[in-house]
């Protein structure tokens, strides 16, 4: 299989109707194999690799109550955000696609993160990011 990385270096378009059901997200993702393998292992030694995993985790095991990206030159971080969420909240994929998907996708299109999720974290304290 070859891969157009290119073709993942931008975020797509993404219409509400299209946002509130995402039919063949597959399209709007790279193919698991296609994403780089410490993303898809997610033990990665790479620090760089583990911040992504863990922004998609907290972001899926909690949600946020604040985020504040900055995108990566020429990336539309609305179009960013909209396009992570819409793979985030779909149940097409594995869950383990879906992941290193969101992971990958987010290290492509964004410098940083900074966050504050919505629930408590394991210690009863706030689970903030940056």
């Amino acid at each position: 299989m070859e891969f157009d990385e290119a073709k993942w270096m931008r975020p797509m378009g993404i219409d509400d109707v299209t946002f509130q059901f995402p039919m063949l997200i597959k399209n709007y993702m790279p193919a698991f194999e296609e994403i780089p393998r410490d993303f898809r292992i997610r033990m990665g030694r790479d620090p760089e690799v583990t911040k992504w995993v863990k922004f998609q985790r907290d972001w899926f095991e909690y949600g946020f109550k604040s985020l504040k990206v900055v995108p990566r030159e020429g990336i539309p971080s609305n179009m960013a955000v909209k396009h992570l969420a819409m793979i985030q909240k779909s149940f097409e994929p594995s869950h383990e696609h879906k992941v290193a998907a969101v992971a990958y996708l987010a290290s492509l299109w964004l410098q940083k993160v900074e966050y504050t999720c919505e629930d408590k974290g394991m210690f009863g304290g706030p689970l903030n990011h940056r």
